[in-house]
């Protein structure tokens, strides 16, 4: 596996899908947090330029049209109409990503990681894994990863068979871990009003 520039094998990914429940239903990506939306946080973190960014979200598709050539909602065949999660965001970006890699980041956690792209490559390529995910000292943090769109057929078939946890997921492509411990406080989120 070579050891190529980051930049030109990753899209950035970003997720902000879900129903924000604990928010009264509220859209985490565009809740303001020290006056701008938390999606504008994001991006001006990764510094990437548009075409190189994916937002996964299932409402306010033209709000974030605003920041990113790319926004798609979640497909994965879901008749029943219930929330997917995550990994449906994530595979819906497999299907339409055109690089090898997606570097994956929730919409709620305004100020991820720095340097987080570079340590993750840094990472997969040391431990010889096809992914990559960080790890906060305490606990697993999988929605910011480093993903391989090489395990789009094993997502497909794992939500197909009705299963939704990303923990499950992950467990089964065996990723490097990566130590962000230094950064654990980079990970805080927001899933309730009083968080903000």
């Amino acid at each position: 596996m070579q050891n190529l520039n980051p930049l030109h094998q990753i899209t950035y990914l970003i997720l902000a899908g879900g129903q924000g429940q604990r928010m009264g239903g509220t859209d985490k990506g565009l809740m303001l947090w020290q006056n701008k939306p938390m999606i504008e946080h994001i991006l001006n973190h990764i510094n990437a330029p548009a075409n190189k960014i994916i937002i996964s979200a299932n409402r306010n598709l033209k709000t974030y049209k605003n920041y990113a050539d790319n926004v798609i909602q979640d497909n994965t065949n879901n008749t029943s109409g219930d929330y997917q999660g995550p990994l449906a965001g994530i595979l819906s970006a497999m299907q339409v990503c055109t690089t090898p890699y997606l570097l994956c980041l929730p919409c709620d956690s305004p100020e991820p990681p720095d340097n987080l792209l570079n340590n993750l490559w840094d990472c997969l390529h040391k431990q010889n894994k096809e992914s990559a995910l960080c790890h906060d000292g305490e606990r697993l943090q999988p929605l910011f990863s480093l993903l391989s769109c090489q395990h789009k057929p094993l997502l497909y078939d794992f939500l197909q068979q009705g299963q939704r946890k990303v923990h499950d997921f992950i467990s089964l492509i065996d990723p490097a871990i990566c130590d962000f411990s230094l950064q654990k406080n980079r990970f805080n989120n927001f899933n309730q009003p009083n968080d903000m």
